[in-house]
C-alpha cells in the first residue's frame, strides 16, 4: 500500500506514534504482566512476552527518533540549514546511534549473533566509494546491512529503498532528510526510475555507500514464479533459464544498479548476501520464529571498479553470474540455531 501523503505522514501519523510510545511506555508492567500470564498457554520459552517487549521496544525507538529529529529541525532554524553538511553528518550520526540500539534490542530480546565474512568495505580498498548490492530477505536484513555499514564500518549510505517504509515515521523523517530515494517499482511517471538513481550515485566521496537491492523486493515463491514468467514474456529466454536456477533469490533488475555504476566509476562493487532473517518478513513471521536463538551470516565480496564489464550484454551475465554465486552461498549457509547457554538452556528445558 503506498504511503499517504507527506502532511498527513508528518502532522497525523508522527505524533500519534509519539503517543501511543507514551501510553505503552507508561503502562509497560501491565502489558509485560499480561504476556507474562498468557505465556504457559502458547508453545514457545516466554514466546508472548518477547513479541511485546519487541512491539512496544520499536515504538519507544520510533517515538524517540522522531523526537530527536524534531530537536535537529529546530535546531536548523526549522528547517532552513537542515541540508547543510553540518547537519547532514548530524543525521547520520543520529542514523548510527538510533541503529545500534536496535540492533541492542534485537540481540537481546531475539537472541541473535551477527557475523561478518568476506571482504567487507575495510578490506576491501578503504577510502574508495562502494556500491552496495544486496539480496533482499526482509525488513530485518535491510537494518542490519545499514547498522553494519555505518557502526562498524563508519560510511554515510545512500539508499535506494521502496516508497511504502515510509509508513514508518522516524525512517520517512530520517531518510527523507539525507540524500535516499524511495521508490515506487512498477509506477508511470515522466522520469524513469534508473535515471533517479543513477543521480542519487552521483558524487559518491570516499566514506560513502551507495546501497541497493536489484531485486526490487523480498523473496517469495510467489515473486519468484512471477518474475520468471516476465522475463519469458518479455523475450528474455536465456535470462529466465538462468532465473530457474535461483531457489533463494528473486532474478536482479539491472538498469538501476548499472545507472549507479555509471553514476559512480571509479566506485568498487561490494555483493552481499546473508543467511538467519530469510522467513522474518511479517509479524505472524516473527511469532513462528520465536524463539530465535540464531546466528546470522553476512558475506562480502568485493569487486574492482577495473572488474566491472561496460557493455550490456557482458554486465547482464556479470550481474546474473554473482546472483548464481549468492543463491549458492545462501543453499550452503542455511540458517543454524545459535548454541545456547547452560542457563539458558536449563530455563528453557525447565
Amino acid at each position: 500500500m503506498p504511503p499517504p501523503p507527506s502532511w498527513v505522514r508528518r502532522l497525523l501519523l508522527a505524533p500519534f506514534i509519539v503517543a501511543l510510545a507514551v501510553v505503552l511506555l507508561v503502562s509497560l508492567p501491565v502489558w509485560l504482566l499480561l504476556a507474562l500470564i498468557a505465556s504457559p498457554l502458547v508453545p514457545g520459552h516466554l514466546r508472548v512476552p518477547r513479541l511485546m517487549f519487541l512491539a512496544i521496544a520499536y515504538l519507544v525507538w520510533d517515538a524517540s527518533a522522531l523526537v530527536v529529529l524534531a530537536a535537529l529541525w529546530i535546531a536548523s532554524g526549522f528547517g532552513w540549514k537542515i541540508r547543510t553538511p553540518a547537519f547532514q553528518r548530524a543525521h547520520y550520526v543520529v542514523t548510527g546511534k538510533f541503529l545500534g540500539v536496535l540492533f541492542w534490542i534485537a540481540r537481546w530480546s531475539l537472541h541473535l549473533a551477527v557475523d561478518v565474512v568476506g571482504t567487507d568495505p575495510d578490506t576491501a580498498r578503504p577510502g574508495r566509494p562502494e556500491v552496495v548490492v544486496s539480496r533482499h530477505a526482509g525488513p530485518g536484513d535491510s537494518f542490519i546491512l545499514i547498522h553494519a555499514l555505518v557502526n562498524w564500518f563508519a560510511r554515510e549510505p545512500r539508499i535506494v529503498l521502496k516508497a511504502t517504509l515510509q509508513w514508518d515515521p522516524a525512517v520517512d523523517v530520517l531518510l527523507n532528510r539525507l540524500p535516499n530515494r524511495f521508490i515506487t517499482p512498477g509506477r508511470t511517471g515522466s522520469r524513469p526510475l534508473e535515471d533517479e538513481v543513477g543521480e542519487l550515485a552521483v558524487g559518491l566521496d570516499d566514506n560513502d555507500a551507495f546501497v541497493i537491492f536489484p531485486e526490487g523486493g523480498n523473496f517469495t515463491p510467489r515473486r519468484r514464479i512471477k518474475a520468471i514468467r516476465w522475463l519469458r514474456s518479455h523475450g528474455m529466454f536465456v535470462l529466465a533459464r538462468k532465473a530457474e536456477d535461483l531457489r533463494n533469490v528473486l532474478p536482479p533488475k539491472p538498469a538501476g544498479l548499472f545507472a549507479a555504476i555509471d553514476a559512480a566509476p571509479d566506485a568498487g562493487v561490494i555483493f552481499v548476501a546473508h543467511t538467519g532473517l530469510d522467513r522474518m518478513m511479517t509479524v505472524a513471521d516473527v511469532w513462528r520464529e520465536l524463539p530465535m536463538d540464531k546466528r546470522l551470516v553476512m558475506r562480502f565480496w568485493s569487486v574492482d571498479p577495473e572488474d566491472v564489464p561496460t557493455g550490456e550484454e557482458e554486465r547482464v551475465a556479470w550481474l546474473y553470474d554473482w546472483w548464481a554465486r549468492i543463491d549458492r552461498w545462501i543453499e550452503e549457509n542455511r540458517p543454524a540455531a545459535r548454541p545456547l547457554t547452560t542457563d539458558w538452556a536449563a530455563r528453557r528445558a525447565a
